[in-house]
């Protein structure tokens, strides 16, 4: 299957001059929601990145994705979120807090980055990285206003963002991506290995996220 798109993607690239705007956005389209189900389909996935926020915050760590369900870890922080409760875990100040699943309130940098597909212009072109797909927020949308995905050729993996919120760029180099085989165990928090840490109750306490 796999093989199969990138040849059908690879034949529609070479023909591309004679692709008129909106044959080359459909196909932007189709690979972006390709690549976008890979990661947070049904299936769930898991990933590592490198976040550089205009060069004043740099984190790394892994994520994984399954449905309404996350977790991540980074060398501070680890979440574990299970579709309607969110741990979050201070390792150095040894706090966990608990969250409603969609609170914006436990990361002061999720609310601008809301995001909806059908709110963006989108163009597709190549590189040597990968296919390159490029989105252009429509006008008065809020959050995110440039993407840029780099996507591998032969697997359709993302291999690198580029992200603009209001005057800012933040860039995600992605590695060692995996969609499929990902267990629901992995989105328990373990309680017992983190009984002697203080706990923070901030559900019910505001209004969160709309996705």
């Amino acid at each position: 299957m796999k093989k199969r798109a990138f040849l059908w993607l690879a034949l529609m690239m070479f023909a591309s001059s004679a692709m008129g705007a909106n044959d080359n956005a459909t196909m932007a389209r189709k690979l972006f929601d390709r690549t976008y189900n890979m990661v947070f389909g049904p299936q769930g996935s898991t990933l590592h990145y490198y976040v550089n926020l205009v060069g004043i915050m740099k984190i790394n760590g892994t994520i994984w994705y399954k449905g309404k369900k996350s977790r991540f870890e980074e060398s501070r922080y680890l979440s574990w979120n299970d579709g309607e409760k969110d741990y979050w875990v201070d390792q150095k100040k040894k706090v966990v807090t608990l969250y409603d699943a969609d609170s914006a309130k436990k990361d002061k940098y999720s609310s601008k980055f809301t995001f909806n597909a059908d709110d963006y212009n989108y163009s597709l072109s190549d590189s040597d990285e990968g296919f390159v797909v490029t989105l252009d927020a429509r006008k008065n949308v809020k959050g995110i206003k440039h993407l840029k995905a780099i996507i591998h050729k032969k697997t359709l993996a993302p291999i690198n963002l580029k992200i603009k919120v209001l005057w800012f760029w933040t860039t995600v180099r992605i590695s060692q991506f995996r969609s499929g085989n990902i267990s629901d165990d992995l989105f328990v928090f373990p309680a017992e290995k983190y009984k002697s840490y203080s706990f923070v109750d901030q559900r019910g306490k505001e209004k969160v996220n709309k996705r």
